[in-house]
């Protein structure tokens, strides 16, 4: 079972995550929050699979709460929930270390298969929160290269990341091992001080924008 932290301040939007996470697909609700900061002490004692957590809450703001999570060294895979995707939350949450960003409007079944997805390491994102990414990868900025302390090698991995490969077509596209792949990732994450691929993949994206092009290697 996928074990479910809900963190929402609005009881009604938990009741209604309880209805669509469905038991028989595997997922279990194992605690709820109305804020952040009850969020933060649920995930530590509950050590759950996967937490949904609100953007937006008057006794303790989502993106925090992440960062905390993060910073405790708590497994937890973290799925944004929110109303609101504008550039500032979205990039806010995927910096602090979130696995996804869902809008609340999204289709059920969509949400159920994040969680299910994110508890074995994907990443989803809503489209229009794709779409927002995408745009701001698009705005121009001034590349700022391969970070100190990357090799090369390591930098051709993390923009391959950021275009949404699997460690498999890493493989494939560099002629590596997946046990290689897998050692550059957890190299680049400890280097640079990140939790996901997600945060990787934004990086490349500030630093070098064109790198990530499907026709890159």
């Amino acid at each position: 079972m996928v074990r479910v932290l809900i963190v929402d301040d609005e009881p009604l939007v938990r009741a209604g995550l309880r209805l669509v996470l469905d038991p028989g697909r595997g997922i279990e609700i194992v605690g709820e929050a109305g804020d952040g900061v009850a969020g933060l002490r649920a995930a530590r004692e509950l050590d759950p699979d996967v937490v949904l957590m609100d953007v937006r809450m008057p006794g303790g703001d989502g993106i925090e709460a992440v960062s905390r999570i993060r910073a405790a060294g708590l497994r937890c895979r973290i799925l944004m929930l929110t109303a609101f995707d504008t550039d500032e939350f979205v990039l806010g949450a995927l910096r602090a270390g979130a696995d996804g960003f869902l809008l609340k409007a999204e289709d059920p079944e969509l949400i159920e298969q994040a969680v299910l997805g994110a508890d074995d390491g994907a990443a989803m994102m809503s489209a229009p929160v794709l779409r927002r990414l995408v745009a701001l990868a698009a705005e121009p900025v001034t590349p700022a290269g391969v970070p100190a302390g990357v090799s090369e090698r390591e930098w051709e991995v993390a923009r391959l990341v950021a275009q949404g490969r699997s460690n498999a077509e890493i493989s494939a596209a560099l002629h590596l091992s997946l046990a290689t792949v897998k050692t550059h990732l957890g190299s680049l994450f400890a280097k640079l001080g990140l939790e996901n691929r997600v945060q990787l993949a934004i990086l490349v994206l500030e630093r070098e924008p064109s790198g990530v092009s499907r026709g890159s290697p």
